[in-house]
């Protein structure tokens, strides 16, 4: 590529923002009995430096030390400065900021003892862990008590620019998702006295009338149902990370992430057995089609959330996809910078590439490069979005020629048949992803092939662990 490259995430971020431990300040008598040290052994000469540096420095220190001892009758005493806090900076932090003590050595200390504590994250072995607590910003707001008949409440700063669904279920933890969608679409709730959408976000100060709610009893791992246990374990064997913060899970093909027209079965309904004591379900930081396998971001704090989602609107997480392309794209790597556009028909709706000011027209850019490919009617691609838009990586191969196996939208390539023994399924899986984890330090993880397309690549001879050169793909 032309463009000048840039090292990935992963190794810009593995150990290099790691705060640096503050050094004890020099006491008077250490600094001018240094100078007066000094300036003995040049009056000594050669012979006597070391004796006189050693004899003037504890001489004028003692005389610094006394003269500072003096002082500290009138400062102020240290009882009212016991429990100062002093914040550092830690470089290219983002949302995890944490206050450390100011004493060197000592470990930081929680300001609310009831905050439940979060099990040590396993390290890789080019990354080390940093203990870190969440800022006073990010602790919840305090729950509202339950809600027995029409209540106003008002929008803290804590709650500014929070969606209406998600701060409903800050408010109130047990509440069903169906029934916030519910009262919001009946109109129920109100915002400054006029309707909201779900999606709308808050305001600090505005006003906010809350019905009636019907809370469901927070879910524990002691009071799961048969099936909802079984839900439990289905979702442990798909994780691919978990820490008190995160869980990356490796999804399937063929589930859905969220709900949908005839959809029943999804993960985000999934992820209601995993409501903490609290109530607080896990949150989806982002989706991926419904037939792409691989890894999903899964938010199991507010704090977490709040910062991953910023991750990905500031563009400072990364995503790799692999896929399986009819044809060898020429050149091997290159960027693809289109408009796309949502176009409706009465069976379903596909993305078309669309001119700049076209009605509902967003910017998408993707990078891709050829990893390998087979017998030149086939090619395995590793394909890294810049931006993040419905439907960007099947539109866009299809855009250049090249589309993706088994994609049942966008496949349109005439008198192309699959070769013996690979699946009719999408092949397209989300590879990796790379975000700051919102207490310091980076989540890089990996998803294996899907079953059908692994069989893919034992049928085509595709050696799966080869160097994957999209790792040199500019990132903006």
């Amino acid at each position: 590529m032309s463009r000048q490259t840039k090292k990935p995430l992963a190794k810009r971020g593995a150990g290099g923002d790691r705060p640096k431990g503050g050094r004890p300040a020099k006491t008077g008598a250490a600094k001018v009995g240094a100078k007066g040290g000094a300036k003995s052994a040049a009056q000594g000469g050669p012979k006597g430096t070391i004796k006189g540096a050693v004899k003037g420095g504890a001489k004028v220190g003692a005389k610094s030390a006394g003269l500072r001892a003096d002082r500290s009758a009138t400062a102020r005493p240290p009882r009212e400065r016991s429990g100062e806090r002093i914040e550092r900076p830690a470089g290219s932090r983002s949302a995890g900021d944490r206050p450390h003590s100011a004493r060197p050595g000592r470990p930081p200390q929680r300001q609310n003892s009831a905050a439940p504590s979060r099990a040590p994250r396993a390290a890789r072995p080019d990354q080390g862990v940093r203990e870190a607590f969440a800022p006073e910003s990010a602790k919840p707001a305090v729950e509202a008590a339950l809600p027995t008949k029409v209540q106003t409440v008002t929008v803290s700063a804590d709650e500014n620019g929070m969606r209406v669904d998600r701060f409903l279920e800050a408010r109130f933890p047990g509440l069903s998702f169906s029934h916030i969608q519910r009262i919001v679409r009946k109109g129920e709730l109100r915002v400054n006295g006029k309707r909201a959408d779900s999606k709308d976000r808050l305001e600090e100060g505005q006003s906010v009338r809350i019905p009636p709610l019907k809370l469901d009893a927070p879910k524990t791992g002691g009071n799961l149902s048969e099936a909802q246990q079984k839900t439990l374990a289905q979702l442990k064997e798909m994780t691919l990370y978990e820490d008190a913060d995160v869980l990356v899970l490796n999804k399937p093909a063929g589930l859905a992430v969220q709900g949908g027209s005839g959809t029943t079965r999804h993960i985000d309904q999934m992820l209601e057995v995993m409501r903490d004591a609290k109530g607080q379900k896990p949150r989806l930081v982002h989706r991926i089609d419904k037939e792409t396998s691989g890894c999903l971001l899964v938010a199991k704090t507010r704090f977490a959330a709040t910062a991953l989602t910023g991750s990905f609107r500031s563009r400072s997480a990364r995503k790799v996809y692999w896929a399986l392309v009819a044809g060898v794209p020429k050149p091997k790597q290159g960027r693809i910078s289109t408009y796309l556009a949502k176009e409706e028909s009465e069976d379903d709706s596909i993305m078309r590439v669309a001119k700049h000011g076209d009605e509902g027209a967003s910017h998408a850019v993707t990078y891709y490069a050829l990893v390998e490919s087979s017998a030149q009617k086939l090619a395995w691609v590793s394909l890294k979005p810049v931006t993040g838009r419905t439907h960007q990586l099947r539109a866009h191969m299809a855009h250049i020629g090249h589309a993706i196996v088994g994609d049942p939208k966008y496949f349109n390539i005439e008198n192309w048949q699959l070769p013996g023994g690979l699946q009719n399924r999408l092949h397209l899986l989300a590879r990796r992803i790379v975000v700051p984890h919102p207490r310091g330090g980076v989540i890089d993880v990996s998803a294996p092939l899907p079953p059908h397309m692994l069989q893919s690549w034992n049928l085509l001879g595709l050696e799966h662990d080869r160097f994957d050169p999209i790792e040199h793909a500019p990132e903006e």
